[in-house]
């Protein structure tokens, strides 16, 4: 998940129930930041949007389909398949520090939760 880092508390308890919340109040995403969007059009270029892109039945790229459907003003989450999970990883933290946004790690036990330098 990437986030608004002015949005986001800092302190972890307080960043988790912020996240929680963020998730039941998810929807379309239409109104994200301008870094969220920057991010989410660099992440579609590997990534692609399952929800705004046909593919043929044989495309091999049926793998690194994406699941963007939760967001918020405030945060962008992101489901990827898991034979490409590192991949994803180190690219959604990578992008994520070159625009300047948060990154929370969700499928990590204690994840974790990166703001911008």
């Amino acid at each position: 998940m990437v986030f608004d880092p002015a949005a986001a508390p800092r302190d972890r308890t307080e960043f988790l129930a912020w996240y929680r919340q963020q998730m039941k109040d998810a929807g379309d995403g239409s109104a994200t930041t301008p870094a969220l969007n920057a991010w989410y059009g660099d992440m579609c270029r590997t990534f692609p949007d399952m929800d705004s892109v046909e593919l043929e039945a044989s495309d091999d790229a049926g793998s690194y389909m994406t699941d963007y459907s939760s967001t918020t003003p405030h945060m962008i989450y992101a489901a990827f398949a898991w034979s490409v999970a590192e991949e994803a990883y180190a690219l959604t933290r990578e992008l994520a520090i070159r625009h300047q946004i948060g990154f929370f790690d969700v499928s990590a036990t204690d994840g974790e939760i990166l703001f911008p330098a």
